[in-house]
């Protein structure tokens, strides 16, 4: 299968908004307008993975000084500092019929490798337990529970940083 990844642009956002109602439950899926104001703010850090003439994917995230995420910078793209220290991942999705190829995988690679390209010192994400040792495949250490309620869920701090 032929998967590339690129920038998404503002005429991405229908099917974006699509690909993240397959993947989330409603309570922690992001908006239609969190989704828009994240492509408007940061499009340098929001990638997706295109195959077979459409969007199956996508990873996305503000940058910023803070080593964690607070659940406030899901939803207020003002937050976003574009020289800021480490880059965030508010969401990796791929739909299902897409998942366990890969696909997520080329696009935290492709994220931490922009991300270093930036010079960023890291990357900073959260996420549930059972997602814990996937992100540690990557280099992720697990700083314990969150502060974040995000969706009323229970989330662990995940930072990967880079050796100089």
């Amino acid at each position: 299968m032929d998967v590339r990844i690129r920038k998404v642009t503002e005429e991405d956002l229908e099917e974006v908004v699509s690909v993240e109602a397959e993947c989330f439950p409603q309570a922690e899926a992001a908006t239609r307008e969190s989704l828009e104001n994240r492509i408007r703010t940061f499009p340098d850090s929001f990638f997706a993975a295109e195959a077979d003439n459409r969007i199956i994917g996508f990873v996305n995230g503000c940058v910023t000084d803070e080593r964690t995420i607070r659940g406030e910078m899901f939803s207020d793209s003002n937050l976003h500092n574009p020289q800021g220290d480490y880059q965030a991942i508010f969401g990796l999705d791929v739909i299902p019929e897409y998942q366990r190829q890969g696909i997520a995988a080329m696009l935290m690679e492709h994220m931490i490798e922009e991300s270093k390209k930036s010079g960023r010192k890291g990357v900073i994400l959260t996420c549930k337990d059972k997602l814990i040792k996937y992100y540690e495949k990557f280099g992720f250490e697990n700083l314990g529970v969150s502060d974040s309620q995000h969706g009323g869920a229970t989330w662990y701090d995940m930072i990967l940083e880079f050796r100089k």
